[in-house]
């Protein structure tokens, strides 16, 4: 017999249970929108600021100073540039912007730098840059979806993908990336009809299964009575099981929903859904009343 629980571990595991799920919740969240800000914000900021660079920079090597020391000049719009610390010459008000806010990096050595810096601060703003980033891969998704819903689009990408199958090493992650996303996002071409038990992979091991179809004509005649395709998830990930065909009448059809029974095979058993538990305790309550009444009865009658 195990011990007890101490109540103190008891109390903790019980704070560790109500934590857990939105602390886990908001880790992956938080890991999803580092890794979009990591590989597709980053970059595009990047290349957002280089082209500003490119469009707004004004960058002077033909002035001549017009300070003893060397550091103001002025051109013949009557624009004042000041020298950047390479000798180049930048505006003025795009060196004192750099200078009055030079980010974490320090004041930068270039006139390049301080134009990145001045683009960061004018044009790229984060709370300019998110919202819009937001709205354009938004919309990037949307036409990316709708063109590969078109007769080209498939044409397409059923070509890059049969490249990425070509190659030895990706292929394989590819494949393994490509079936979470499928069952995760995409319209799922299996529909599971109910949700029944089987014995499976032998007889007294029960397994929970989804109905996928009537199975096959010569299966049905082998078996000589109706029988039914059943897939049969694995635990902890059911994104990958078994298909098995099953005579009906071996088959119990469980009171579960398709979420409730994916619950019970993620959480490997632990979140059984309430009704099963309550239909269990009515059972048991059942079974111990019905042992209890012929031991009452044989009491009464020897006090009798």
């Amino acid at each position: 017999m195990n011990p007890p629980i101490h109540p103190f571990r008891r109390a903790v595991l019980r704070g560790l249970g109500v934590v857990l799920p939105p602390l886990l919740t908001i880790v992956i969240f938080v890991w999803i929108g580092n890794t979009v800000a990591v590989y597709l914000l980053e970059p595009l900021e990047t290349g957002a600021r280089w082209a500003l660079v490119l469009a707004t920079g004004e960058i002077r090597d033909d002035l001549k100073p017009t300070t003893a020391d060397g550091q103001m000049a002025q051109d013949a719009d009557g624009t004042v540039f000041r020298a950047a610390p390479d000798g180049r010459f930048i505006p003025l008000t795009v060196h004192q912007r750099v200078q009055a806010d030079p980010g974490t990096e320090g004041l930068p050595t270039t006139a390049h730098g301080y134009y990145r810096r001045y683009v960061e601060l004018e044009y790229l703003k984060r709370y300019i840059v998110i919202p819009v980033f937001l709205c354009l891969f938004v919309l990037t998704l949307y036409l990316l979806g709708k063109f590969l819903a078109a007769g080209v689009g498939k044409f397409f990408w059923n070509q890059f993908e049969g490249l990425i199958h070509r190659l030895p090493l990706i292929r394989n992650v590819y494949s393994s990336v490509k079936q979470v996303t499928d069952f995760m996002f995409s319209e799922r071409e299996i529909e599971y009809t109910r949700v029944v038990a089987v014995e499976y992979p032998r007889k007294g091991i029960w397994s929970l299964g989804m109905v996928t179809g009537e199975s096959m004509l010569d299966i049905r005649s082998a078996a000589n009575e109706p029988v039914m395709s059943v897939l049969v998830p694995t635990s902890p990930m059911p994104f990958t099981g078994f298909t098995v065909t099953v005579k009906k009448s071996e088959t119990v059809d469980l009171n579960l929903t398709i979420d409730q029974a994916f619950q019970f095979i993620v959480s490997c058993g632990v979140v059984v859904p309430p009704q099963q538990l309550q239909e269990a305790l009515e059972r048991r309550e059942a079974q111990l009343e019905d042992h209890s009444t012929p031991a009452d009865d044989d009491n009464s009658s020897v006090s009798a």
